[in-house]
């Protein structure tokens, strides 16, 4: 067969080896000054000194590879890679990178074979090539998967102990400046930011905890969601990456609602949930938190996105007052019980329109009705309720009634 190798071959190949083991200071080197040229190592906090030690060790434990293939030092050499590996991952090298050094391996064993064989070399260096890749390729592997494992386990450590920091926040009705700043520095995030809260129970709680876990990483800095969990309900909180938009008047409040509804997380634009847009630092929290668990309750089945206070204030304060035992709405259909064929209907329809224009031409417009039909049907109105809707605390009645 002419792919077997000849025992004057196999002695020439230990002898380049060997050449190799006394050359560990050069790969050393020159891996050093090439790694050195990848961005991450050049500016990590794994030193020089550090590189060139690791590289040199690296080098032995791979030569010791060639010289025994797959048997003896193989152990050795996978357990050297693990722990690089681990070591890499916790020194914050990028994985990218971390690829990108340990193919330097084959590259530079295999350049120095180059430099040390003979012309008459060529046809046992192109049998033993696939033995030098395989333990290169050996050793990159269990580093890689180590590095992942590392990576793994250092965020579920990260993660544990944000939660514990998060839960010490919630857990305190008014946290205090000291609580607030150890959280903030758990987190990496200024605590006296701007931050937006959604609070949710059962499947729209399920789905906030998705989106926390897909944009809870570093790596989504740019809107980072964080996650707490209590009493069956689950929050989810982030920072304002700029102040909500304020003016006066309808136009500005609407204009202030979409500024914030625009920084809602993807994961989070289209969950039923209870909304607080603006939380004014990490300790007024807790208290956004309890606000938005009422909010959370408000929400009905046609609700498919967050609810705030702007949108919901009528329903929270009809609410309070139906638990105070006044019902509103109940009173308006008593007062309206006398109406007569359709005008009870017709009475409804132009106050709620009226209610939603605050005009009487544009409501006027939208009926088809003339403009004084509209005025003697609001007329009507306050003559049977006694609701006077050019009185906005009378006008406030019914849109709480009808919230």
């Amino acid at each position: 067969m002419h792919n077997v190798e000849t025992s004057g071959q196999t002695s020439r190949w230990s002898e380049l080896v060997d050449q190799l083991d006394g050359r560990l200071d050069e790969l050393a080197q020159t891996f050093t000054t090439r790694v050195r040229e990848i961005p991450e190592y050049g500016e990590s906090q794994v030193t020089v000194q550090e590189i060139t030690e690791t590289a040199r060790e690296t080098f032995r434990r791979l030569i010791r590879g060639l010289k025994n293939g797959r048997g003896e030092g193989r152990d050795g050499l996978l357990d050297f890679a693990s722990d690089l590996g681990s070591k890499r991952a916790r020194a914050g090298i990028p994985p990218e990178s971390l690829t990108s050094a340990v193919r330097l391996d084959f590259s530079i064993l295999w350049a120095e074979l180059l430099e040390i064989a003979k012309p008459q070399d060529a046809i046992l260096l192109a049998s033993r090539v696939d033995q030098v890749w395989r333990v290169v390729d050996e050793f990159a592997t269990r580093t890689h998967t180590s590095y992942l494992t590392e990576r793994v386990r250092m965020a579920q450590e990260e993660s544990s102990i944000q939660r514990e920091f998060i839960a010490r926040l919630f857990n305190q009705s008014t946290p205090s400046v000291e609580t607030s700043a150890q959280v903030g520095s758990a987190l990496g995030i200024n605590p006296d930011s701007r931050f937006a809260l959604v609070a949710a129970s059962g499947e729209p709680g399920a789905r906030l905890r998705a989106a926390a876990s897909q944009f809870g990483s570093s790596q989504h800095s740019r809107q980072r969601l964080f996650l707490h969990e209590s009493g069956g309900n689950t929050y989810v909180f982030w920072a304002l990456t700029s102040v909500r938009s304020r003016g006066s008047g309808t136009r500005g409040e609407a204009h202030g609602t979409e500024a914030a509804a625009q920084q809602l997380p993807p994961g989070v634009v289209d969950v039923p949930c209870g909304y607080v847009p603006e939380v004014l630092g990490l300790r007024a929290l807790p208290a956004a938190a309890r606000t938005a668990e009422s909010l959370a309750a408000l929400l009905r089945p046609r609700d498919s996105g967050p609810l705030s206070a702007d949108s919901a204030w009528a329903r929270l304060a009809q609410q309070n007052l139906q638990d105070a035992g006044l019902d509103l709405a109940a009173e308006l259909e008593e007062a309206l019980a006398d109406c007569k064929g359709g005008e009870r209907e017709r009475l409804l329809e132009t106050v709620q329109n009226y209610l939603t224009t605050g005009n009487v031409t544009l409501t006027s417009e939208q009926l088809f009705c003339h403009r004084n039909t509209i005025l003697n049907r609001l007329n009507r109105f306050q003559e049977l309720t006694g609701i006077d809707l050019a009185v906005p605390a009378s006008a406030a009645r019914l849109v709480v009634a009808w919230a």
